[in-house]
C-alpha cells in the first residue's frame, strides 16, 4: 500500500518510489497541505506550519484570539471560498440563501486497492496492483455540500491522479460556479511557470516565466482545449534543466474549457489549481445530486524535466491509451488532403493509392469531400451520406480496390460541425449551437452541433456506423475545425445554460466511447484543425492525435519539442508533406521531412506519384527505417537533446530502448554556417560502462558518448537531416 495514515494525527502520506505527498487535518479540521517533493518516508512535516499574526488576514471564529491561525496563509489541500482565504479558490458556489461561502472541514476517509473511475469521463485506468486510492471527505456543514477528494497513487512512475466528487447532502439546491480538480499549495520556493501556448499551425510553444506577486492564468474558453493554450503546465525552479532540479508537472484529462491558475501570495507561498474553466460554467446540484470534476495528473521530479516527461510518457502509454493500437505498430499512411483537397474521384484516389502501395505505404486515408454536397468548405457538412456522383458505387469499391493492393482504408469525419447549407441543418436548425434572436458567429463557414443532446448523438452514431459498416474502414480521422461561441442549448432551461459547455464534452465522450466500444480494432486519430485538441482527454479514445496542420519540417521542430514535455511520441501524428510547404512555402529535402516525421506516427500528406525516381527510393527507405526503429521511437525513452526554440542552427533528439541496448539520435542542421564551430551532442540514457557501435563503425563507451557526445556532421546547405544509430557491443 502506497498510502500511510496516522489516524490519531489525521495525517495522510502518499508515497511513490521517489516522492512523498502529505496532508493533515488540524485541530479545527481544516485539511492542510504539508509537503510534496522527494521521498521523506512517513515523517510528520507539520512542523513546517510556522505562522504569525498578519494584519488583514482574519481568523476562523472558533480560533478565538489565536491570531496566527488564518485561512489566508494556511496551505490548504482544497481551498475554501468566501470565509477568509483571499487567494485563488478551488470552488465557488451559489447557496440557497444567495451566499457564496464554502468552508471545507474534514469528515473522514476511505482507501482501496486499484484506480478509481470517473463516470462518463476519461481517466487513467489500472488493475489493483497498479495503484492505491485514497478518498478524503470534506464538508461545508452549514449547506451540506460535501467534497470527496480522490487520489490514486502510482508508485512505480511517481504519479498521483486527482479528482473531486461533489455531493449535495443538504435540502436545498446549490449551484457550483467553480469546481477545480486539484489544488496544490507550496509553502516555500521561488518558482517559474512553464506553459505551452500557440496558435493554429504553431501549437505548444514552450514559454517559461517567473511567477509574479499575483495571479497568472493559462486557459481556454473556446470549447476545446485549443491551439492557443494546452491543459498542461509545470512549476519549476529557476535552475531546473532537463537533467537536474525540481519540477511539478500537472496535466488535465479534459478536452474542453479549462483553467490552470498560479498565484504567489503576500508571503511568497505558491498556489496552483487546475480544472474546468469557471467562465461560462455553472452546475446545479439538487439535493442528493453529485458532480465529478475531470482528472488531474501530477508528478514531481527532482531530476529535471527529463524524468518528469518520462513519468508522464510511460503512464499515458500504459494507463490512458487503449485498444488494439495501444502497442501494436500503426500502419504507415498516406492522406490525400494536400494532394487533392476537394478535387478527386475514385480513379484519382486509387491512382494515389497505387503509387503509394508500390513504395511500401500501408493505408490510404480519404479526407474531406467524400460526402453530401461537399465541393468546398461552405456546404454539405453534417450530411453523412456518400456522394455517389463523385464516388460511383460508394466507398466499398474504393476500399476493396485499396485492400486489393495490400493496403488498409481510412476515412475522415467531422461529426461535431454542420454547414447551414446542408440537409441536416434544414431539417434540424435547433441542433446547432446558437443563441435565439442572434446571428451566430461562423468559423470556416460552419456551426457546431450541440453534443450535449442525446438526439444529436444518436443521429451521428447511426450515420457513422452505417458508413463504417458499408466498407472495410479500419481508421477514422476525427476532426473539429472551429471553436465554439454563441454557447446555448435549446434543451436546457435558462437557469442551467452554464452547464452547456461541460455537457457538450460529456456528450462528445459518450459518442466516442460508443464508437470505440463497437469497433475495438478501429484506429482513431484525433484532430482539431491539427493540434487544437491535443490533450489527455482525447488520447483516451484516440491513441494518436494529429500534432499540427503545419507540416513544415522546420516549424515542426518546436511544435514537437513542446508537445514532448507531456505527451508520448506514440501520440504524435506526423507526416511528410509536399514542397514548397503549403503553410510556409519552405523547401526542405524529403530525407529531412522524413526524419522529423519519424518522431511520431508516420505517414505522407502528398501525391507520391509526383516525386522523382530518386525521391521515391528515399520514401521506400524511410518506410523501412520507420518500421525498423518503431519500438525505439514508440516504446523507448525520449530525450530532448537541444532546444529548437533557442538554437536555430541545429536540433537533435534521441530515443533509447528500455534495456538501453539501442539508441537512435535524429537531428537537423537547420542553418549552415561558414567556418562554424565544432558541434558535440552529448547523448542520454546509455549504460555508462557498456560499449556502443555508432552507425556500424565507431565504438565508444556509453560514458564517453554521454559526456563527450557525438560529433554533429558538417554539411553544406540548410535543413539537412542527421541520424546516428547506436547499438551495444556484447
Amino acid at each position: 500500500m502506497a498510502i500511510y495514515i496516522d489516524e490519531q494525527k489525521k495525517l495522510f502520506t502518499l508515497s511513490t518510489n521517489n516522492t512523498s505527498y502529505q496532508m493533515m487535518a488540524d485541530k479545527y479540521l481544516v485539511l492542510n497541505h504539508l509537503y510534496y517533493g522527494e521521498n521523506i518516508g512517513q515523517e510528520d512535516m507539520s512542523y513546517l506550519l510556522d505562522y504569525q499574526d498578519r494584519g488583514f488576514s482574519g481568523n476562523p471564529y472558533e480560533a478565538g484570539n489565536e491570531r496566527d491561525y488564518s485561512l489566508d496563509s494556511r496551505p490548504q489541500e482544497y481551498s475554501t471560498n468566501g470565509v477568509g482565504d483571499y487567494r485563488i479558490n478551488s470552488v465557488s458556489v451559489i447557496n440557497a440563501d444567495g451566499s457564496d461561502a464554502a468552508d471545507w472541514r474534514y469528515v473522514g476517509y476511505t482507501t482501496s486497492k486499484g484506480k478509481y473511475a470517473i463516470p462518463g469521463m476519461p481517466a487513467l485506468y489500472g488493475e489493483e496492483k497498479d495503484a492505491d486510492t485514497l478518498i478524503v471527505e470534506l464538508a461545508d456543514k452549514v449547506t451540506g455540500l460535501h467534497a470527496f477528494l480522490y487520489y490514486s497513487v502510482w508508485e512505480e512512475r511517481d504519479i498521483i491522479t486527482r479528482c473531486v466528487k461533489f455531493v449535495n447532502q443538504g435540502t436545498d439546491a446549490i449551484v457550483l460556479t467553480k469546481a477545480a480538480s486539484m489544488n496544490l499549495d507550496l509553502m516555500s520556493g521561488d518558482w517559474e511557470l512553464m506553459h505551452f501556448h500557440g496558435r493554429h499551425n504553431l501549437e505548444r510553444q514552450m514559454e517559461r516565466v517567473p511567477l509574479m506577486r499575483g495571479k497568472m492564468t493559462v486557459e481556454s474558453v473556446r470549447g476545446a482545449s485549443s491551439h492557443q493554450h494546452n491543459p498542461f503546465a509545470i512549476l519549476c525552479s529557476k535552475d531546473t534543466t532537463e537533467e537536474a532540479g525540481p519540477c511539478y508537472g500537472t496535466a488535465l484529462v479534459y478536452s474542453g474549457n479549462f483553467s490552470i491558475e498560479a498565484e504567489k501570495d503576500q508571503m511568497g507561498q505558491t498556489r496552483l489549481t487546475a480544472g474546468i474553466n469557471s467562465q461560462r460554467f455553472s452546475w446545479t446540484l439538487e439535493a442528493g445530486a453529485e458532480f465529478w470534476t475531470p482528472e488531474a495528473v501530477m508528478t514531481y521530479s527532482s531530476e529535471g524535466f527529463e524524468k518528469m516527461s518520462s513519468n508522464f510518457h510511460h503512464t499515458f502509454r500504459e494507463h490512458l491509451c487503449r485498444g488494439k493500437y495501444k502497442h501494436e505498430r500503426r500502419p504507415v499512411l498516406i492522406n490525400n488532403w494536400e494532394a487533392t483537397y476537394f478535387d478527386f474521384d475514385k480513379e484519382k484516389i486509387l491512382n494515389i493509392a497505387k503509387g503509394a502501395s508500390e513504395l511500401g505505404v500501408e493505408m490510404l486515408v480519404l479526407d474531406d469531400g467524400w460526402f453530401g454536397k461537399r465541393e468546398g468548405d461552405v456546404s454539405g457538412l453534417g450530411d453523412w451520406y456518400v456522394n455517389t456522383d463523385k464516388l460511383e458505387g460508394g466507398l466499398k469499391p474504393i476500399a476493396d480496390g485499396i485492400n486489393a493492393m495490400g493496403m488498409k482504408f481510412g476515412l475522415w469525419f467531422e461529426p461535431e460541425c454542420i454547414s447551414e447549407d446542408s440537409d441536416l441543418y434544414r431539417a434540424h436548425p435547433d441542433w446547432a449551437i446558437q443563441i435565439p434572436g442572434r446571428q451566430p458567429n461562423r468559423s470556416r463557414y460552419q456551426l457546431i452541433l450541440d453534443m450535449g443532446r442525446e438526439d444529436v448523438r444518436d443521429h451521428l452514431y447511426e450515420r457513422m456506423t452505417a458508413i463504417l459498416d458499408s466498407a472495410n474502414i479500419e481508421y477514422v480521422k476525427w476532426d473539429m475545425n472551429r471553436h465554439i461561441s454563441d454557447v446555448y442549448s435549446a434543451v436546457l432551461p435558462k437557469e442551467r445554460q452554464g452547464e452547456a459547455s461541460h455537457r457538450y464534452m460529456l456528450g462528445l465522450y459518450d459518442l466516442l466511447e460508443r464508437l470505440v466500444s463497437r469497433y475495438p480494432d478501429l484506429l482513431l486519430e484525433g484532430c482539431s484543425g491539427g493540434g487544437g485538441r491535443f490533450d489527455l482527454g482525447m488520447l483516451y479514445y484516440s491513441p494518436q492525435i494529429w500534432c499540427s496542420d503545419d507540416t513544415d519540417a522546420v516549424e515542426r521542430l518546436s511544435v514537437q519539442y513542446g508537445t514532448s514535455f507531456c505527451y508520448p511520441i506514440s501520440a504524435v501524428g506526423s507526416h511528410v508533406s509536399a514542397v514548397p510547404n503549403h503553410q510556409t512555402g519552405r523547401i526542405t529535402p524529403v530525407e529531412t521531412r522524413g526524419t522529423v516525421a519519424m518522431a511520431g506516427s508516420f505517414g505522407y500528406e502528398l501525391d507520391l506519384n509526383l516525386l522523382s525516381d530518386g525521391e521515391k527510393e528515399e520514401v521506400k527507405e524511410q518506410i523501412k527505417t520507420f518500421k525498423k526503429y518503431y519500438n525505439l521511437t514508440h516504446e523507448g525513452e525520449y530525450y530532448r537533446l537541444t532546444n529548437p526554440m533557442e538554437n536555430r542552427l541545429y536540433a537533435a533528439w534521441e530515443f533509447v530502448s528500455q534495456d538501453q541496448s539501442e539508441a537512435l539520435v535524429h537531428g537537423m542542421q537547420i542553418l549552415a554556417q561558414p567556418s562554424g564551430p565544432s558541434i558535440h551532442i552529448p547523448v542520454r540514457g546509455l549504460k555508462a560502462d557498456a560499449m556502443y557501435e555508432v552507425n556500424g563503425e565507431l565504438v565508444r563507451s556509453g560514458r564517453a558518448l554521454m559526456h563527450g557526445g557525438l560529433n554533429f556532421p558538417r554539411q553544406t546547405g540548410d535543413f539537412k537531416a542527421v541520424e546516428f544509430y547506436l547499438k551495444e557491443v556484447k
